[in-house]
């Protein structure tokens, strides 16, 4: 897929999620979206699809390494989970010596993302 067609497809999704999820508690408005290149090289971060920044209250999808429009959809819900929870928690979890698998945040996206077909159904864009 294209930037462009990356781009049209959260067109169509990103705000379904965010009526369905609301707001966070933490932040003062939804997220910035934004669609960009890897920051890393392929080698360090092959498989790096999205990724939420709480400082900046954004929300990254990096577009070439989306190989679907399910993935894309999983991808905005799982990082919108990480808009919804809390910063602090997110550090303190990690302090407390959860890693990626075990951090609970992670675990409650990552579940969420199962609800991907409250938005995507396999229709065709």
């Amino acid at each position: 897929m294209t930037k462009k067609d990356i781009t049209n497809i959260v067109n169509v999704y990103y705000d379904k999620i965010c009526k369905h999820y609301g707001y966070s508690k933490y932040q003062e408005s939804f997220p910035y979206l934004s669609i960009e290149d890897s920051p890393y090289s392929d080698a360090d971060e092959p498989n790096l699809i999205g990724e939420y920044c709480s400082d900046e209250n954004e929300l990254i999808v990096y577009w070439k390494n989306i190989k679907s429009i399910e993935e894309l959809v999983r991808t905005l819900i799982h990082e919108y989970q990480h808009y919804l929870q809390s910063p602090a928690w997110m550090t303190r979890y990690y302090n407390m010596g959860c890693d990626y698998h075990t951090h609970p945040y992670e675990v409650i996206a990552y579940a969420k993302e199962n609800e991907y077909n409250l938005f995507y159904e396999n229709e065709t864009i």
